[in-house]
């Protein structure tokens, strides 16, 4: 081995160690805490036991559009009432967790309370979730936050979300193709209809995005399905865009009822 080489290799070896030695400083400081219920844990960050086993993982059989979630199962290619009566304007959905106690916990924290750190195990139960969405797709993109909520919120909580999906399944991530052109009101506390007159219009594709979406499959990610108005509003825009593929990948999803 040259002397560079041995250079170059002992560097990097310190880094590591000092890497090391940062990482169980912060952990004696700060100690990795559960982050469902915020219980001091033993390795790193993420959930304890109990906090684990009280998510509700979507698995199939589901319907292979809208992704929810059947008590039976029917056989493949299977469709719910609901993609039957009202197709989508996306291809299909998936969701990692149901949107319910400990998901909403994570989906509040990651969103609300600048839990950043949440986002690479969060978009590793929506990378298992997507079901081969994404090594079929050509791109990663966000739903968008408007530019004035974005300054006040400091970050977009799916663009936290598609940076990670896009380092862990290669796919490029695209960010500013697809925006908000205007502000829209919360979506918390509204019904399905006033949801939708929320929304509509509000996605646009820039010049500089048509030209890149045009004839790609694309993954639209965010952090919740609810009642669908934002995810169908945005593919719409997609679809206008010449995008031939839309698959929406959320990491909760909740099921009709209140919200």
């Amino acid at each position: 081995m040259g002397q560079g080489q041995a250079t170059i290799g002992i560097g990097g070896r310190l880094r590591a160690r000092i890497g090391g030695i940062r990482h169980t400083l912060l952990d004696a400081v700060y100690p990795p805490t559960c982050a469902g219920c915020g219980i001091i844990l033993a390795g790193s960050h993420g959930l304890c036991a109990g906090c684990w086993s009280s998510l509700q993982f979507i698995e199939r059989p589901y319907c292979e559009i809208l992704g929810t979630p059947f008590v039976h199962d029917l056989g493949p290619h299977i469709l719910s009432a609901e993609a039957i009566a009202n197709p989508p304007p996306f291809d299909r959905l998936r969701s990692a967790v149901l949107y319910d106690g400990h998901a909403r916990t994570l989906v509040q924290g990651l969103k609300y309370r600048d839990r950043t750190d949440l986002a690479p195990m969060m978009a590793g139960w929506m990378l298992r979730a997507a079901d081969g969405a994404l090594a079929g797709a050509d791109l990663v993109l966000p739903v968008p936050l408007h530019r004035s909520r974005l300054v006040w919120r400091k970050f977009n909580q799916a663009a936290e979300l598609a940076r990670h999906l896009s380092g862990a399944s290669g796919k490029p991530a695209l960010f500013g193709a697809l925006i908000r052109s205007r502000r829209t009101r919360r979506q918390v506390g509204l019904g399905s209809k006033a949801r939708e007159d929320n929304v509509r219009g509000a996605f646009v594709v820039t010049q500089t995005g048509r030209a890149e979406l045009f004839g790609k499959r694309v993954v639209l990610v965010d952090d919740v399905y609810t009642t669908g108005a934002t995810a169908a509003a945005a593919s719409r825009a997609l679809k206008r865009a010449g995008t031939i593929e839309v698959t929406v990948l959320t990491f909760a999803r909740a099921l009709p009822g209140p919200i």
